[in-house]
């Protein structure tokens, strides 16, 4: 953990202790009246370190849930993460919990509280569409999570729920906030659209209502393996995808100034989350061959041997070559079979050789995505699919083709030293007329959907990426070139099967709420590896 995250997590906490009562000195509690001394915090303060917090925990976590997706591994042979293992004692991978607990939590409620209390509706529809997308991500990560009484300060031990109930309340928050964005609100444009204001969508509440559109159909995208699915569940996602993102200018990310390293992406060079130049780091992020794979003739076909090019125009934008100008990705938990310096497997940043310059997502200045237009395409398409809805599936899987061109185009371009020019609209046309695109509804198949949402989500959209894997069991039918696990591949504390969920958080539950745990079984070495509700059928 980097010096600047320290500060900046500090930062953040001391906005929460603001309120500090002290019955024995009267003088303070005078000297509190002052606005230098504010006895609450107003939503507008609250907001931008929240957005903050969205981006630099899934950065933290997605270190090490990138290597159970075979986005990225490590240069040297890699057995615990890659396999499928898990650190004990350690609160690696544990920041999707602290944020829900401790960075937004109290915070959050707060910001929610305030709002109301000053008919800041916007303010208010935010905090909610965030305290839903927060819940919907720690359930999708952990399973069974504290749904209520987690911030009774009374208490010392807290009981999990389990998804179902957590789903709901999630789609509870998300009319609630649809509820206050359709309210005729105080103005508070000038505070949103500031550049310490709402750092995704500046206040466009119509925008916030598609990102809430957006979760509500990601979360009836999870339950395939469900009995209503097709006859339900599948019209929801078609109906919230419709309501959601036109294209893909109103993706949700969260802005960076990337000026130095306390305004930068934290994927981004700056924040050194992935820049280590050691060659046993375990975060040490180099391309893993399932991206390289489907970006060069792997979608539907047989990927081409040693490419230096691709009929696919992203390939070169999204990933760089070795010295050698070949493509090259690590097999997971094998590492860099490379020896010669020319060979070597490049890392996601842009470079083999320090110092990493930066690239396409993984730049300071890239906007850190939360959802695309693209990814929800293509949970249409697959919806549809389900339905046998063969026509309008590949209408909804040719918008996801072209709206993951745009993001591209969008994302990363020319923000790192290593630039790349737009992509055509010749070279779109060719590839989408290429054999690694379906041609017409009767030939489209579940894998052209899924492999192409894997292209799409490559490099951010972890929590969901993880979500499609579990729900299809890991299928190596549906997610072409994914790397095939042997038994002697699969981490010893597994018991012979590839992780489910991630543990919860080591310092706050593993240290202090035990008994709660045990109910769950979570004290189990292999605990990780149980199925999850939502993918169960």
């Amino acid at each position: 953990m980097n010096n600047s995250f320290v500060m900046k997590s500090i930062k953040f906490i001391a906005i929460a202790l603001l309120i500090i009562t002290v019955s024995s000195c009267t003088k303070w509690l005078d000297v509190n009246k002052n606005p230098a001394n504010p006895q609450q915090t107003e939503a507008q303060e609250l907001l931008p370190p929240i957005q903050y917090q969205m981006a630099n925990n899934l950065a933290l976590d997605y270190r090490y849930l990138f290597k159970y997706l075979q986005y990225w591994g490590s240069p040297s042979a890699d057995n615990l993460w890659e396999m499928h293992g898990y650190e004990g004692s350690s609160d690696n991978a544990g920041s999707i919990w602290r944020m829900t607990y401790l960075n937004l939590g109290p915070n959050l409620e707060d910001m929610i509280k305030n709002a109301i209390g000053q008919q800041k509706w916007t303010y208010t529809g935010i905090g909610y569409a965030i305290k839903a997308w927060a819940y919907q991500i720690t359930t999708d990560y952990h399973g069974p999570i504290i749904l209520s009484g987690a911030f009774d300060k009374d208490r010392l031990s807290f009981d999990y729920q389990d998804q179902p109930d957590v789903y709901d309340s999630v789609r509870t928050w998300c009319f609630t906030s649809l509820g206050y964005l359709d309210r005729t609100s105080k103005a508070d444009s000038t505070l949103l659209l500031s550049s310490t204001g709402d750092q995704i969508y500046k206040g466009n509440r119509a925008k916030w209502k598609k990102f809430v559109y957006g979760l509500l159909a990601l979360q009836y995208s999870h339950l395939r393996n469900k009995a209503a699915f097709t006859t339900s569940f599948a019209d929801s996602v078609t109906k919230y995808v419709d309501l959601s993102f036109a294209s893909s200018v109103e993706d949700a990310t969260v802005n960076f100034l990337g000026t130095n390293s306390d305004n930068s992406n934290p994927f981004g060079p700056s924040q050194a989350l992935l820049s280590s130049t050691s060659t046993t780091n375990i975060l040490t992020g180099r391309v893993a061959q399932p991206i390289v794979s489907l970006l060069t003739g792997g979608v539907r076909g047989t990927p081409t041997a040693n490419p230096k090019t691709s009929l696919d125009p992203r390939l070169s934008r999204m990933i760089a070559f070795s010295p050698d100008s070949i493509y090259r990705g690590v097999n997971p938990t094998y590492g860099d079979p490379n020896t010669v310096a020319a060979k070597k497997i490049v890392h996601v940043l842009g470079s083999v050789a320090a110092i990493y310059p930066g690239r396409y997502l993984f730049a300071d200045k890239a906007r850190f995505p939360i959802m695309s237009y693209a990814q929800l395409q293509f949970a249409k398409a697959e919806a549809l699919f389900a339905q046998g809805k063969t026509t309008e599936a590949y209408a909804a899987y040719i918008k996801g083709i072209d709206g993951h061109m745009d993001f591209v185009n969008q994302y990363g371009l020319a923000l790192g030293t290593l630039t790349s020019p737009p992509i055509t609209t010749a070279q779109i046309t060719a590839y989408k007329t290429s054999s690694e695109v379906a041609q017409a509804p009767a030939s489209l198949k579940l894998s052209d959907i899924m492999s192409q949402k894997y292209i799409a989500q490559w490099g951010w959209a972890g929590l969901e990426q993880w979500c499609d894997l579990r729900k299809y069991h890991y299928d190596t039918a549906v997610f072409k070139n994914f790397f095939f696990y042997p038994p002697d591949k699969i981490n010893a504390s597994n018991k012979g099967k590839l992780a489910y969920r991630v543990r919860p958080r080591y310092n706050s539950e593993y240290v202090w709420n035990k008994p709660t745990l045990a109910i769950w079984g979570a004290l189990n070495s292999d605990y990780h590896t149980y199925e999850m509700w939502f993918s169960q059928p």
